[in-house]
C-alpha cells in the first residue's frame, strides 16, 4: 500500500509530529464528536471506490500494568455510551467494532480523560487501553466504507501519571512516526 492510499489521522498536531511528509494527514482535534466529523468530512472528498485506508495514529492509556509500548488494537468499544437503557428502549446501538488486522488489544474510546485509577480499574474489565477518539475514527470509516487500522503508544497508565501526558507526547509521536515508516 503506497502512502497515497492511506488517509492518517490524529486528534493533536504533537502526536502527528513525526507523521512522514508523503501521507495526507488530518488533526480532528480532542474527542469523539471531533473525531467523527473531521474522519466524515475528510472521506466525503473521496469517490466510494477510491476511499483510503484510513490509519488513525494517537497515545492511549494502559489500563493494565504490564501494557506499555505499541498496539494496533483488534476490537474497539464506545466506553461511555448507555448501550444496555439504549436498547432497552428498541433502539439498536453501535458500541463495539472489530477491526480486521488488529491484534488481540481492545481499545476503549470515550471523552472523558481517564486519570483516576478506580476509573481505569472498572475499564480494565472490558479492555486493555483507553483514548479519547478511536472509536469515533473507526466508526466513521465504518460507515463509509474505509478500511480502519487504530496505532496507539501507551502514554501513561490512566491514572495520575496521565496529567503527565503533554510531556509524554513526543515520545508517543516518534514511535507512531516509525510504525507509519515501517508498516505502510
Amino acid at each position: 500500500m503506497s502512502a497515497k492510499q492511506v488517509l492518517v489521522v490524529s486528534a493533536t498536531k504533537a502526536e502527528a509530529e513525526y507523521v512522514p511528509q508523503e501521507f495526507e494527514l488530518v488533526i480532528t482535534g480532542i474527542g469523539k464528536v471531533s473525531a467523527a466529523t473531521a474522519v466524515a468530512s475528510a472521506l466525503a472528498r473521496f469517490l466510494p471506490g477510491e476511499l483510503p485506508m484510513v490509519v488513525n495514529i494517537g497515545t492511549a492509556g494502559a489500563l493494565h500494568v504490564h501494557h506499555g509500548g505499541l498496539f494496533v488494537p483488534g476490537v474497539v468499544i464506545n466506553h461511555d455510551i448507555s448501550s444496555a437503557a439504549i436498547r432497552s428502549f428498541g433502539h439498536d446501538v453501535v458500541d463495539r467494532l472489530v477491526l480486521a488486522e488488529g491484534d488481540a488489544s481492545v481499545l476503549a474510546t470515550g471523552d472523558a480523560f481517564v486519570s483516576d485509577a478506580a476509573v481505569r480499574d472498572a475499564l480494565a474489565q472490558r479492555a486493555d487501553l483507553v483514548d479519547m477518539e478511536g472509536f469515533a475514527v473507526a466508526y466513521a470509516a465504518h460507515a463509509a466504507g474505509a478500511r480502519c487500522r487504530l496505532v496507539k503508544h501507551v502514554s501513561d497508565q490512566a491514572d495520575d501519571s496521565a496529567l503527565d501526558w503533554p510531556a509524554q507526547i513526543d515520545a508517543s509521536a516518534r514511535e507512531l512516526g516509525r510504525w507509519l515508516t515501517e508498516n505502510v
